[in-house]
């Protein structure tokens, strides 16, 4: 993925009043998710090394997500699973939601390689924002009760 790069020069679309467009046609997402996606992308290409910044740089899903989780761990500690459930987003698979979406309206570029697939379980939410925040205790006992918890599907027939 990669900002357009149309959408930065003389024919720019307005960020702002694409996201209140796609806030108005899909609500799945509050408009800030795809702020937050924009900032994280920016973000994520300021880290690719310096030489490879002179070129147009594509990022994978899979970079993004990473790039995205850094980022929002960065601005957001402790409260970045909050944010991002206000925001609608709770997995990495809503990354590549909002990442497509943004693709779709012009404000976002992919390659032929890139598909919404490679945003699936990229990682655990729980683990990614919540974990590095808890004491090594509290981790073990969130994996440990995790693991119980089955899923309905999972959970042996009673009758």
């Amino acid at each position: 993925m990669e900002r357009d790069p149309e959408s930065e020069h003389g024919m720019a679309k307005n960020f702002h009043e694409v996201v209140q467009l796609i806030a108005r046609e899909d609500s799945r997402y509050e408009p800030g998710a795809y702020f937050l996606v924009r900032e994280g992308l920016d973000a994520t290409l300021r880290t690719l090394k310096p030489e490879r910044r002179r070129q147009p740089v594509h990022v994978s899903g899979r970079q993004l997500s990473e790039g995205l989780r850094a980022h929002i761990l960065d601005q957001y500690g402790p409260m970045s699973m909050t944010l991002l459930d206000t925001l609608g987003v709770r997995s990495t698979e809503d990354f590549g939601n909002i990442v497509f979406t943004l693709i779709d309206y012009g404000i976002f570029a992919k390659n032929e390689d890139d598909r919404i697939e490679d945003f699936r379980e990229v990682f655990d939410f729980e683990e990614a924002f919540e974990f590095p925040f808890l004491s090594e205790e509290d981790r073990r006992a969130r994996r440990r009760i995790r693991k119980l918890q089955l899923r309905p599907a999972e959970r042996p027939d009673t009758n």
